[in-house]
């Protein structure tokens, strides 16, 4: 691993993938996006946590990528403390910020049985011979030594795999082929104990993964300048991605005194710098269970 490892996140390299591959994505995506801007500023209901059933694929090639129950069940541990907004390291977030810290109200739980009803730990392992997967979603299918997805629309499907490049993880955005739905994670990123390492090993790459999943963008817009936008409100423009453990603050595209909010779960910073969601990001992931992902929740 080079001395400090950069995140590397490939949703925005599978969506523009689909836009380009998939006829109807780029019209799909139009119109979930109106639709979740009418619904994420819908006057608020009450809420109650919604519970999305999961099913972790491990594919594995060695015994270490065949992860431990004990660190799958620590990997949802942090997913369900971070979308609760309950990690104790929330402390650290800017005072300036502090009140922008949200409770997505979103909880994740093992799925208890399989599609066809039997009883299941919620953990699908499946023996590869490929050393490696990419964006391309070979993971996602038996045909090319990858596990094939569970019913998108009752579940979130996440693959657990050796990812190649450096790549520590990708999402698919709502409105995608729902054989490939679902969020894939490299081995080495995932959880909390095994075969996670340092900097990633607080599981926060999931955190991020999700967040996609659940329709979040990267905080900088994904441009190469101030004009790009996450389409939340609350999180400032920044210029680009933040990596490592950032310094407050850190300015960038005239968003002084506080700049950019690094600490977001969707900038690019190490797992021990990622401390928040917004309130307008809780909004469209709510927006998007209540449109797109309905079923889901």
């Amino acid at each position: 691993m080079p001395q400090h490892a950069r995140r590397q996140c490939g949703a925005m390299a599978a969506h523009f993938r689909l836009l380009e591959t998939d006829p109807g994505f780029r019209a799909r995506q139009s119109r979930l996006e109106q639709a979740t801007q009418r619904l994420a500023h819908a006057p608020e209901r009450r809420r109650i946590a919604i519970r999305i059933p999961v099913v972790v694929h491990v594919v594995w090639r060695t015994d270490a990528e065949n992860l431990s129950k004990r660190q799958i069940a620590g990997q949802i541990a942090v997913l369900n403390r971070d979308f609760r907004a309950r990690a104790p390291d929330r402390k650290r977030v800017p005072a300036v910020w502090q009140g922008l810290v949200a409770d997505a109200g979103i909880e994740f739980v093992l799925a208890s049985r399989d599609p066809s009803g039997r009883p299941s730990d919620g953990i699908a392992r499946t023996s590869t011979t490929r050393t490696s997967f990419g964006t391309g979603d070979s993971v996602k299918s038996s045909n090319t030594g990858g596990a094939d997805a569970w019913p998108s629309d009752r579940y979130l499907n996440l693959w657990v795999c050796r990812l190649s490049g450096g790549l520590l993880g990708y999402a698919q955005f709502p409105g995608g082929p729902k054989r490939t739905d679902g969020v894939v994670i490299t081995s080495s990123a995932f959880g909390t104990s095994g075969t996670a390492k340092a900097p990633f090993d607080r599981g926060r790459t999931a955190v991020h993964e999700v967040g996609h999943w659940l329709n979040l963008r990267h905080i900088w817009g994904d441009t190469e300048d101030c004009s790009g936008s996450d389409l939340v409100a609350d999180t400032p423009n920044a210029a680009g991605p933040n990596y490592g453990r950032p310094s407050f603050p850190h300015v960038s595209c005239a968003n002084g005194p506080s700049g950019d909010m690094f600490m977001n779960y969707m900038d690019y910073v190490d797992d021990a710098a990622m401390l928040l969601f917004t309130p307008e990001q809780v909004a469209r992931m709510h927006a998007t269970l209540q449109g797109p992902r309905r079923s889901i929740a």
